[in-house]
């Protein structure tokens, strides 16, 4: 399936240990933050990293037990969040014990970059349509979290706001 020697299942079980890291990284970060719409943003992103698991977990299965690539269903949109202004410099002061939502928004755009590359790869090496396909959206549903975490970031950094768009 590689150059790493890696069949396509398992490219497939790592990128879904990567998207249970990912749905880990955003539940943890909704316990890093009392704000109530950081809490919002990073549930909605934990679920849509648990999205991707059950959608490659279905694909792992399918192609274990039938050989076949499965219809890839999109993710539901992101909700659009409406300009909330943040007291002064509470984005960059973390609570005690607890990463700044500035730290926690970079680390996450990070995993989001991991995610489309690690997607554009399988997509590249798929020579199935329907697979290719799967990996492709995948790809551009991590590329639009990561645009979303940018937006956030901004808002934040720049305008002392929460707000995103809807994707």
């Amino acid at each position: 399936m590689s150059e790493h020697g890696l069949t396509l299942i398992d490219a497939i079980q790592m990128a879904m240990q990567a998207e249970k890291q990912a749905a880990d990284l955003y539940h943890n970060a909704v316990s890093q933050t009392a704000n109530p719409l950081g809490k919002r943003l990073f549930n909605q992103l934990a679920e849509f990293e648990r999205h991707h698991y059950k959608k490659l977990e279905e694909l792992a299965a399918s192609l274990q037990k039938q050989g076949k690539f499965i219809a890839y269903e999109d993710s539901p949109p992101f909700l659009a969040q409406s300009e909330v202004p943040v007291p002064e410099g509470a984005a960059a002061i973390p609570e005690a014990n607890k990463m700044s939502m500035m730290q926690i928004i970079k680390m996450a755009q990070e995993a989001e970059v991991k995610a489309q590359n690690r997607y554009n790869d399988l997509a590249t090496q798929t020579t199935n349509p329907v697979g290719r396909k799967m990996f492709e959206q995948l790809a551009q549903e991590e590329e639009a979290h990561y645009r979303l975490l940018r937006d956030v970031y901004w808002n934040l950094n720049d305008r002392s706001i929460w707000a995103w768009p809807k994707e």
